[in-house]
């Protein structure tokens, strides 16, 4: 086994990013305080060309040099948007036909495991506050929940941790609903 080279890595640049067909999955970040947990999820989402990041409430936006740290330049490749209130995002993605889907633990939630993507369709996935959670008027609005089982004491996870859970597993169905 050789460890592969960047130039091996069939890396998109800033302009080829843009113009590719992008992955259902809209991010929806509220009150999110850490600026590293901000730009880790950009990381993802230019992992898995996610179509756009909504920046709620008091979520940092770029640029910013703490974003930046661990963003690594996909504030530049991913599209996204500041918007104070999470509730308009949410209205206004509903209005738009996208299913939106809190992560959070919840009464009656859906584990991720169990989620089953719906051909075709566009979800947004909602990720709140690192103490709070996703605001429960936003709940109220989702379209459902999706909980990551957790078999620990805490029953908690970073939020860029979740983050990249959540994305992989549902890009990853969504994948093999292409095929």
């Amino acid at each position: 086994m050789r460890k592969l080279a960047n130039s091996e890595l069939d890396r998109k640049n800033t302009d080829e990013f843009k113009e590719a067909a992008k992955t259902p999955i809209i991010i929806i970040l509220d009150d999110i305080r850490s600026l590293h947990n901000i730009g880790s999820v950009f990381r993802t989402a230019d992992a898995f060309l996610i179509e756009k990041i909504y920046l709620c409430g008091i979520t940092a936006t770029p640029p910013n040099k703490e974003i930046h740290k661990t963003a690594l330049g996909a504030t530049e490749t991913v599209t996204w948007e500041h918007e104070q209130d999470v509730l308009t995002v949410i209205e206004n993605l509903k209005k738009e036909a996208v299913t939106v889907l809190a992560i959070e633990q919840v009464e009656n939630s859906v584990f991720l495991q169990d989620f089953n993507p719906v051909k075709g369709q566009k979800y947004a996935l909602v990720f709140g506050n690192e103490v709070k959670g996703v605001a429960q008027k936003a709940i109220q609005l989702c379209d459902g929940t999706i909980e990551i089982p957790q078999l620990g004491t805490k029953h908690s996870l970073n939020i860029s941790v979740s983050a990249g859970i959540v994305v992989w597993d549902v890009f990853q169905k969504m994948q093999q609903l292409a095929q």
